[in-house]
C-alpha cells in the first residue's frame, strides 16, 4: 500500500502553548486509522491540520506523490445549527460536489450521478427528497458521509462521528464506514469509543501531550499505553 500523508516530528497548539508534539505516523491507502486520546488532547487539531486549514507549530505534515488534501473527504463533529438545515437530502449530498464546479453555475450530469450513486451506496436514496432536519441523527449522519464522499473518495476524515447517536445507529454507521474501507477507502477517525476502535481499526494513533502510540491494533492492545487506555475504559463503564 502507498503511503498518502506521512507526520515527521509534528507539534500542535494555539498562540497560548503547544497542545501535543512528537507526533510521528504516516496513513496509507487503505488504511483504517482510529485516533485515541483524552479531552483536549489535541485530536480535532491534528484533524484540521492534515486537512490544511489549520498550520502546525512545528514539523512536516507531508502529502505524498499522487495525493492532496483535495482527496480528502471531511466529517466534522455537528452541531445543533447543523442538525436543523433546511435543505433536502439531495441538496446536502450534492453540494459535496460543489468544488468541481469551477466557474460553472450548474452542476454536471456526471455530478448528478455520482451524488445518487453515493446515496444508494450509504443506503438513503430512498429518502433523497426529505428535508434534512426532519432525519433521525443516524440518516444525517449518513447523509453528511455521502456529501463527504461526493467531496472526495480517496480518504475520508470522520470525527466523532457517532457522537449523540443510538447503540443501533452507532452499530450501523460503522458498518457503513467499515464497508467505504473494504472497498479501498483510507479512513482516519477520531473517537472516544475505545471498543469500536479496537474492533475496525487496522492502526491506532494515541496522542495526549506527546504520542503515546502508534503501530498495528494488534501491537496497540498488546502495548503499555493500549491496556492502560483500555483498562480505564472497563474501569469507567464505557
Amino acid at each position: 500500500m502507498s503511503e498518502q500523508i506521512i507526520c515527521s516530528d509534528v507539534a500542535l497548539g494555539y498562540e497560548d502553548g503547544i497542545v501535543t508534539e512528537g507526533l510521528n505516523f504516516s496513513v496509507s491507502s487503505g488504511d483504517y486509522l482510529c485516533i485515541l486520546g483524552e479531552n483536549g488532547s489535541g485530536k480535532s487539531t491534528l484533524i484540521k491540520s492534515l486537512l490544511g486549514l489549520k498550520p502546525q507549530i512545528s514539523g512536516e505534515i507531508r502529502c505524498c506523490d499522487g495525493f492532496s488534501a483535495r482527496d480528502i473527504g471531511y466529517l466534522p463533529q455537528q452541531t445543533p445549527v447543523q442538525r436543523d438545515f433546511p435543505a433536502s437530502v439531495q441538496e446536502i449530498v450534492i453540494s459535496g460536489c460543489i468544488s468541481k464546479l469551477g466557474f460553472r453555475p450548474f452542476y454536471s450530469k456526471a455530478e448528478k450521478k455520482l451524488a445518487l450513486d453515493t446515496m444508494k451506496q450509504l443506503g438513503v436514496d430512498d429518502i433523497s427528497k426529505r428535508c434534512y432536519r426532519d432525519l433521525s441523527g443516524g440518516q444525517q449522519q449518513r447523509v453528511l458521509l455521502a456529501r463527504a464522499l461526493c467531496a472526495a473518495s480517496k480518504m475520508l476524515l470522520l470525527d466523532e462521528p457517532v457522537t449523540g447517536l443510538d447503540p443501533i445507529a452507532q452499530t450501523e454507521l460503522y458498518e457503513y464506514i467499515h464497508n467505504l474501507n473494504k472497498k479501498g477507502i483510507t479512513i482516519v477517525m477520531v473517537s472516544h469509543d475505545i471498543s469500536s476502535a479496537v474492533k475496525y481499526a487496522s492502526h491506532i494513533l494515541h496522542i495526549s501531550k506527546k504520542q503515546l502510540f502508534f503501530g498495528t491494533k494488534e501491537d496497540y492492545i498488546n502495548s503499555k499505553a493500549g491496556q492502560r487506555f483500555l483498562e480505564s475504559e472497563v474501569g469507567s463503564g464505557e
